[in-house]
């Protein structure tokens, strides 16, 4: 298993422990939540159930969604050993079956219980939880028992499990929210499966899929990034052209007003308040719209910041998630797509323009290995963006800023260029300029060092000296 060393160490140090765990495992749908607790506890599982998809039942008439799945509760019950009976009613005589068949089976070992998909079980007035209450409180937590819950809806597993103010409060005794991979972990995956990429084609791979490993599982040996990107998305038949729809009906209780407010946030790169929001999808400034953005925050489809130099009282949502982002640029918008039409455009004009705006997302994801390669490893530091409008400010932006604790701010260019940046007196001159009018609204103590960060690093001339730091490509790798 590449990658996944912490999580794997901590799963196991859970089982190898004395005494009943109750561990949740979320996570985006998929990162490899399934994937990690199969490769680490492989001939170990007790019992396992996975609650059956919204996506793949469709819109059941009243009362059918819960039958569904007690009905395959029950049929995975049958499966594993337990004797027919019959159809359990409700969740409480589900999860009481799934005692008196672990009760049956007890030889006294360690015994694993996996419920996987967590969410999709808790169909409406369904008293999922109760039931799950009922078999932990009055037995499991009692027992020799592990019990592993996950779930994509992050939302769910963070409000009404691991933040549960009911029966539930403080049981969960360990959680785990499993990361997209980062730019090694991704080489490392490559590696694995015989994917011969270089690492610039790497970096535009996780500007596309967002270092989820299931979808680059799907890459093909001996096919270049664009031939792998066509059979993906715009092939007939591509395995991920249903997969935006399918990722927000299958997290999200609400998926259109999530693709509204992922929507409207596109359309700017440092995003917009909460106010905006409202004004450009329609939904009033309520309990609803701050519930939804905040499910987005915890799903790690958008992030909450504050731009440099405003107030703390105008945050701002901004969307991050690559995967996101590339669909509603490539493949949304565009209709009727040729198959091979990212063959055919790797040099167009929109798809470089892309590749400068998605690289800068790459960097925001990989700021531990950039403060790594300043050398501020263990400075507390914050990040973000900066524009500024008006004539006198020539429409300023700053790609990023990290605002450190030692008195310094990096000023952060970000370029993806296929060969050496170079810096001419044009450029040399916006860099001052920006510059100066940082050093208006920071504090005295504080200097400012313009910091590069870019694919092959930088040309050797009169104006290399511009930057006082240089990251490269390989850096983002650490």
């Amino acid at each position: 298993m590449v990658g996944r060393e912490k999580e794997v160490s901590e799963l196991l140090e859970r089982y190898d422990c004395n005494e009943a765990q109750f561990v949740a495992v979320y996570g985006r749908r998929r990162v490899g939540k399934t994937y990690l607790i199969d490769e680490t506890f492989k001939g170990r599982i007790t019992f396992r159930h996975a609650g059956i998809s919204p996506v793949e039942s469709g819109d059941e008439p009243k009362g059918r969604p819960v039958k569904k799945q007690l009905q395959a509760f029950y049929y995975s019950l049958i499966s594993q050993g337990m004797k027919k009976d019959h159809c359990p009613s409700d969740w409480l005589e589900a999860f009481f079956m799934l005692e008196m068949f672990l009760q049956k089976i007890d030889d006294g070992s360690r015994q694993l219980i996996f419920l996987d998909e967590l969410p999709w079980m808790d169909t409406p007035k369904s008293g999922f939880i109760t039931g799950l209450e009922s078999f932990w409180n009055n037995w499991a937590c009692h027992r020799n028992v592990m019990l592993i819950v996950s779930g994509s809806a992050t939302s769910w597993m963070r409000d009404k499990l691991i933040n549960n103010h009911g029966g539930l409060y403080g049981r969960v005794t360990w959680e785990i929210k499993l990361e997209p991979f980062n730019l090694k972990e991704c080489e490392l995956l490559f590696k694995e499966n015989k994917i011969n990429l270089s690492r610039y084609d790497i970096v535009q791979s996780y500007m596309i899929f967002g270092g989820i490993p299931y979808y680059l599982g799907y890459f093909k040996r001996g096919r270049s990034l664009a031939q792998n990107v066509d059979d993906l998305f715009f092939a007939k038949g591509a395995k991920l052209s249903m997969e935006y729809d399918r990722l927000f009906a299958s997290v999200f209780t609400n998926p259109d007003m999530m693709k509204a407010i992922i929507k409207a946030l596109k359309t700017r790169t440092m995003g917009y308040t909460r106010k905006e929001i409202s004004a450009l999808t329609g939904y009033t400034e309520g309990g609803t719209l701050s519930e939804a953005l905040k499910a987005l925050i915890v799903s790690d489809f958008i992030i909450k910041y504050v731009p440099f130099g405003y107030s703390k009282r105008e945050e701002h949502y901004k969307l991050v998630d690559p995967f996101c982002i590339f669909y509603l640029d490539f493949i949304e918008k565009n209709g009727m797509i040729p198959e091979t039409f990212w063959l055919s455009n790797v040099t167009s004009p929109p798809i470089i323009t892309w590749r400068g705006h998605a690289f800068e997302n790459v960097c925001f994801n990989h700021i531990e290995q950039i403060k790594k390669a300043l050398g501020i490893s263990g400075i507390s530091t914050t990040q973000s963006a900066w524009t500024k409008m008006g004539e006198e400010y020539k429409g300023t932006q700053i790609d990023m800023i990290i605002s450190r604790k030692d008195n310094i701010v990096n000023m952060c260019e970000m370029k993806y260029y296929g060969e050496e940046f170079m810096v001419d007196k044009d450029y040399d001159s916006i860099l001052r300029h920006r510059k100066n009018l940082l050093y208006e609204i920071i504090p005295k103590k504080n200097a400012v060092h313009n910091t590069l960060i870019t694919t092959f690093g930088i040309r050797n001339n009169e104006y290399r000296w511009s930057f006082d730091n240089v990251i490269t490509m390989d850096d983002l790798f650490i």
